[in-house]
């Protein structure tokens, strides 16, 4: 992927969006693998560190660019996926945080999306009865996609804001 934007675009990227998720349902801790966890951590986390350490020389070196992770409300509390999922979107916003300090001097902004339910994403098991999800939400309704990608792009254009999580949750605490 970096050495075919290196071709395209003749240098690393300026903006990286990590979107990576996966969101395996299993609420007991008990039913939890230790290979359940892992992957887990390996999607939701460990792929973002690895996509920082890809670009932020070259950011460093022109003294810009943007980062932005897309997290989510189970870093704050806990979610309903279990505690492996909610481990790795919190190492996520807290990864944001360390960066976004030490990156700042080179106006590299960091910063994340912590969504609730997102709908048409294929993160919402089928299984799921939606009645139940949906009344639990004040606004009584998924966010949706574009809602999100609103806010990530006023991340992108918006130099001034770092290290901040910004919670999309239908008015859920």
């Amino acid at each position: 992927m970096f050495q075919q934007i290196q071709t395209e675009h003749g240098h690393p990227p300026d903006i990286v969006i990590s979107n990576a998720g996966y969101g395996k349902r299993i609420p007991n801790v008990l039913n939890i693998s230790l290979d359940d966890f892992d992957y887990m951590l390996n999607v939701n986390l460990r792929a973002s560190f690895i996509l920082v350490k890809r670009v932020v020389e070259h950011m460093i070196s022109q003294r810009w660019g943007r980062i932005v992770f897309v997290s989510s409300i189970a870093a704050y509390g806990g979610g309903i996926n279990g505690c492996h999922y909610a481990a790795s979107k919190g190492g996520l916003t807290g990864m944001m945080k360390n960066l976004s300090s030490r990156l700042a001097e080179y106006n590299i902004s960091v910063n994340d999306v912590a969504p609730a339910m997102i709908g048409s994403t294929g993160m919402i098991p089928s299984t799921m009865v939606m009645d139940d999800v949906v009344a639990n939400i004040p606004l009584r309704r998924l966010g949706t996609p574009e809602e999100t990608a609103n806010v990530v792009t006023m991340l992108v254009t918006t130099g001034y804001m770092t290290g901040q999580s910004l919670l999309m949750a239908g008015g859920l605490k």
